[in-house]
């Protein structure tokens, strides 16, 4: 993988797509391709579930990418989900951003709606995020605070869903998340806490423009206009080390520097480095210079990460920030994913909670209401998410993004499709 990095979308799904939007390269990972175009033609799911993880280990990237550690972390991580998810579909907590979470680690792990061992729990976290969308398009029955949270991590994943479903009911939902997002972006391109048209900080916005590219991978006509705001509104959150990102772009290209989660450099964290890095690549940003700077930021943060050897469920990064350096990572490619998802990968296995109640839950066969699992059989094989998210919807999300991570090598998701757009850079340029 060149340096220019991955798009992450197959040519099936833009098959799908208006007539404005754009091609692939032919060029793409051939088994990863074919898994997913099995499930959104319709065709039997069986070669994806059925997969044993020796397999699944056989068919990612040069047979080094999963380990048997790692997928039996990720299997633990699955039946957690499984074990404390709620008959309505729903962990214990009514924000729909992290409902969304635990049915995208499903799904990134190859379970789809109805079919496969875990089909259902993905159905029924997809039918509460539905049923509880507002008549506006607002998924957020949460406080107004975390309307634009959850309604970016949510629309995300419907558009995911629906990318490998065509799902009609999920898509009626993601067009109209669509249309508010689109309604809700501020003068200078970003989004707001609340869903109102006004800008924020680079979390909210890169949560957006995450699923308008969503939608892109599931066949969805996207204004062009919209996401050219975004692009560069991430772009305003650059940050040089030298203070000043108004000196000539020749200089600004010789130093150090990364996104920030404010515009004039405040608050620069490894998460909001990864996911500058992450929006500018999912809009075929491939060789804006910034991203090498931000990169620079984050490969280092997890040279220095120490490993957690103590089964407490406490990741190399909280969930978040490790949600996106994975990402990033991933997007880039090349010889930094391949020097650094090693390590991520071992500090998730080895950290992950595991022996409490071993083998209980086994016995108890195809549990799916957390009611009938017992405490000790519910701490087996999650991870805590950290930083601000704590009791259950904590571990709902910190195993969430440590079953993603693990599950990034199937490339199940129309995201994780390899292959680049060719005229996305043209496309969408964004001001520079």
């Amino acid at each position: 993988m060149s340096a220019a990095g991955r798009s992450g979308a197959g040519s099936f799904l833009f098959a799908r797509m208006d007539a404005r939007m754009l091609p692939l390269n032919a060029a793409r990972r051939r088994s990863r391709g074919l898994l997913v175009a099995g499930i959104v033609l319709g065709l039997s799911a069986a070669p994806v579930m059925g997969l044993t993880s020796r397999g699944r280990a056989a068919a990612a990237d040069d047979d080094w990418e999963i380990t048997p550690e790692s997928q039996a972390a990720l299997d633990r991580g699955l039946a957690w989900l499984a074990a404390n998810q709620t008959a309505a579909g729903n962990w214990e907590t009514n924000d729909l951003g992290l409902v969304a979470t635990g049915a995208l680690a499903f799904l990134a792990a190859g379970h789809t709606p109805g079919s496969g061992r875990y089909g259902d729990n993905v159905q029924r976290a997809l039918d509460y995020i539905v049923t509880n969308a507002k008549p506006s398009g607002l998924l957020n029955i949460a406080a107004p605070q975390r309307d634009m949270y959850n309604h970016g991590l949510a629309t995300f994943v419907l558009g995911q869903a629906y990318g490998m479903t065509a799902d009609p009911r999920v898509g009626r939902t993601l067009d109209r998340a669509l249309k508010l997002i689109a309604r809700t972006q501020g003068p200078g391109g970003g989004w707001n806490y609340q869903a109102l048209p006004q800008d924020g900080d680079l979390s909210l916005c890169v949560m957006q423009a995450k699923a308008l590219r969503s939608a892109v991978d599931s066949g969805l006509d996207i204004s062009p206009a919209v996401i050219e705001k975004a692009i560069a509104r991430v772009r305003l959150h650059y940050f040089p080390k030298n203070g000043n990102p108004n000196a000539p772009e020749a200089e600004l290209r010789t130093i150090g520097g990364q996104f920030t989660y404010n515009t004039g450099g405040g608050n620069a964290t490894v998460a909001m480095a990864s996911a500058g890095v992450v929006c500018m690549q999912e809009f075929g940003q491939y060789e804006d210079w910034r991203i090498a700077k931000s990169m620079d930021v984050v490969t280092k943060a997890i040279e220095a990460a120490k490993p957690q050897a103590t089964r407490n469920g406490t990741m190399p990064f909280d969930a978040y920030t490790l949600n996106y350096v994975g990402q990033s990572l991933y997007q880039v490619g090349g010889q930094g994913w391949r020097d650094h998802y090693p390590k991520l990968r071992d500090c998730l296995v080895a950290s992950q909670v595991i022996g409490k109640g071993q083998g209980k839950q086994r016995a108890k066969g195809k549990d799916k209401d957390r009611s009938q699992v017992s405490d000790e059989d519910s701490d087996e094989g999650h991870w805590l998410a950290g930083a601000h998210v704590d009791g259950k919807p904590g571990m709902l999300y910190g195993t969430s993004v440590g079953v993603f991570i693990l599950a990034i090598p199937n490339r199940y998701l129309p995201i994780l499709q390899e292959g680049r757009i060719d005229d996305l850079q043209q496309r969408f340029t964004g001001a520079r």
